[in-house]
């Protein structure tokens, strides 16, 4: 076999002689924590590439299983489900995909929901919280005419009452 030629390793960028089994085709240098964050790095590329693999390989091995596997912890409305049934008609392998399914289109409406919470110290009508007390120049509505301290106005009925007679 030919020499391969020193290349720099992609991890800790210091120059190395590849193996001559692997030749040009190894990136990182032959120190046990550079093979390990090169695994680590190609993994993580090929789970972003491949991104339904995990769930569906899950979704197989539980499906396997002999007896079958009792069904996946399910959030609420989704435990409250006759899942019984659903295994007795679609298998275990599609209750679980039911489930999954579910679980995933509950969490996706839940975080659509929050994003159109009201706040409510922005509600129209409310009143800001002030900084600090104001005093107006004008005097109080108990000295004002035609007002009485029970809150009894002689124009209209008392407040809280009913203005229809």
């Amino acid at each position: 076999m030919p020499k391969v030629r020193k290349k720099p390793c992609r991890i800790c960028r210091r120059w190395f002689h590849p193996d001559a089994r692997v030749g040009e085709r190894q990136r990182a240098c032959g120190k046990p924590e550079c093979q390990a964050a090169w695994r680590q790095k190609t993994q993580a590329k090929w789970r972003r590439r491949n991104p339904d693999y995990g769930l569906g390989w899950r979704l197989d091995q539980r499906g396997a299983q002999t007896p079958p596997p009792e069904l996946h912890r399910l959030p609420a409305p989704l435990n409250r489900l006759p899942w019984e049934f659903a295994k007795d008609q679609f298998g275990a392998q599609g209750t679980d995909f039911i489930g999954v399914m579910s679980t995933l289109l509950l969490r996706a409406a839940k975080d659509e929901i929050r994003s159109y919470l009201i706040d409510g110290a922005r509600l129209p009508g409310r009143l800001l919280p002030g900084a600090e007390k104001t005093s107006s120049n004008l005097p109080h509505t108990e000295s004002q005419a035609g007002n009485d301290a029970t809150g009894v106005s002689s124009t209209g009925p008392a407040r809280g009452a009913s203005a229809s007679p």
